[in-house]
């Protein structure tokens, strides 16, 4: 790039970089100098006042957020001067609010880069500003406006060329940054269209070899069964136990297979919103459980008319899955207690079933819904790990989320909410 600083036939003054970050500073550097421009840097202001008025600098590229003294004040007492107000000062800055660039016009800076910059975009500012001193030394010192801005205000004593420059290059920043968004949000979405289609694969595969699977294993355990029922008087009591291992393996290995189809099968189907009622489906859980273990004693206490939108069908396996672990966890209490009901979270809707059972340590409740793991060891309490994977999947696609609290042996609560 022309070094239009350069008087004809005299040494290039240099740009001072105001920069309190090592990096940020040794970037910068190497880029002006790169492209020829000769450069000195200060870690803030103080510093850089003392190089100007050592010798007058071509340009002053600052920071704004520096210790003691911040870009705005340098460039101010820089536009105080007579000797340096004709130095040109481009603010480096993170910042973007409105108010931050009212606060550069103020203070007379001559341009407003926010970072991250891109080289040539900070090259073309240099350009501009050098265009502008060619057109400026001849003017006269412009007066002072007034604004008004957020209650405050801000007297601007830059000329009107210098503040359409400075608007301008804003703008152009604004537009720069929301491309960038607009290419991080297209980069995202194509993500996520990949991302689902490798989700509906892996299911579709998930679902594929478990079906797959079930006919081997019911041929192991039908055989397992008829070894058990027809021929066990040519066996003796050891091989007969490795047969009921053999059986009982198969028997869970199905149902296991059964439980990991029910969950790809309820993952991947289309949610049908309707009004659905949680009291009656808690009633309905509530009753089948006691029909299953009439010997258990165990207290319900469920809130009437909770009614919800979403889809019935997926919300009647949230509430089973929920009921039925509450119904497990309580099944060594001689009093157990399960209830249902409605609280309040940030003024939103949360639900809720809560036990007075096993509990946990809240300091593993971030595996509670990892898919194949407990909390509980399998010789106490029966299982897989996943009805509490299926029941977050389920309540996260109607928008909600679901967290839960817990002591050991003085019971649980799981809250979810919906969108």
């Amino acid at each position: 790039m022309e070094n239009l600083f350069q008087e004809s036939g005299a040494k290039a003054r240099e740009i001072l970089i105001v920069e309190d970050s090592p990096t940020q500073a040794a970037q910068l550097q190497y880029i002006l100098e790169r492209h020829g421009f000769p450069v000195s840097v200060v870690a803030n202001g103080g510093e850089a006042l003392k190089v100007i008025a050592r010798e007058k600098t071509a340009l002053v590229i600052s920071d704004i957020i520096m210790p003691e003294m911040d870009g705005y004040e340098l460039c101010r007492r820089i536009k105080a001067s007579e000797e340096t107000r004709d130095i040109p000062v481009i603010l480096l800055t993170s910042l973007s609010d409105t108010q931050d660039v009212i606060k550069g016009l103020a203070c007379g800076a001559d341009n407003f880069i926010i970072k991250p910059y891109e080289e040539d975009y900070l090259l073309a500012r240099i350009g501009q500003i050098q265009d502008d001193q060619r057109h400026m030394r001849n003017a006269d010192h412009p007066g002072v406006m007034e604004v008004q801005f957020a209650g405050e205000k801000y007297s601007l004593s830059s000329d009107r060329r210098q503040i359409v420059d400075f608007l301008l290059s804003t703008y152009e920043t604004a537009i720069r940054r929301n491309r960038e968004l607009i290419r991080a949000r297209d980069e995202l979405n194509a993500s996520n269209d990949q991302l689902a289609v490798a989700i509906k694969e892996l299911e579709s595969f998930s679902y594929t070899v478990s079906h797959d699977l079930r006919s081997p294993l019911s041929n192991i355990h039908g055989l397992s069964q008829v070894l058990l029922e027809m021929l066990a008087d040519r066996f003796d009591e050891e091989c007969l136990g490795f047969i009921r291992t053999i059986y009982d393996e198969a028997q869970r290995m199905n149902q296991l297979i059964n439980t990991l189809m029910n969950f790809s099968r309820i993952i991947g189907s289309e949610l049908n919103p309707a009004m659905a009622n949680l009291s009656e489906m808690a009633n309905a859980i509530a009753a089948n459980l006691r029909q299953r273990q009439p010997e258990r004693r165990t207290t319900f206490r469920i809130a009437n008319g909770i009614t919800v939108n979403g889809d019935p069908r997926l919300l009647m396996v949230v509430m089973e899955n929920l009921l039925s672990n509450a119904w497990k966890y309580t099944g060594k209490k001689e009093m157990p207690v399960i209830e249902f009901g409605m609280t309040k979270f940030d003024g939103t809707p949360a639900y809720f079933v809560r036990d007075n059972g096993a509990g946990f340590d809240m300091a593993m409740a971030g595996k509670l819904f990892v898919p194949f793991k407990r909390l509980h060891d399998k010789s106490e309490f029966t299982g897989f790990g996943i009805g509490l994977a299926t029941v977050q999947r389920i309540i996260k696609r109607h928008g909600g989320r679901i967290w839960a609290e817990g002591e050991p042996d003085k019971g649980a609560t799981f809250y979810f909410t919906l969108q």
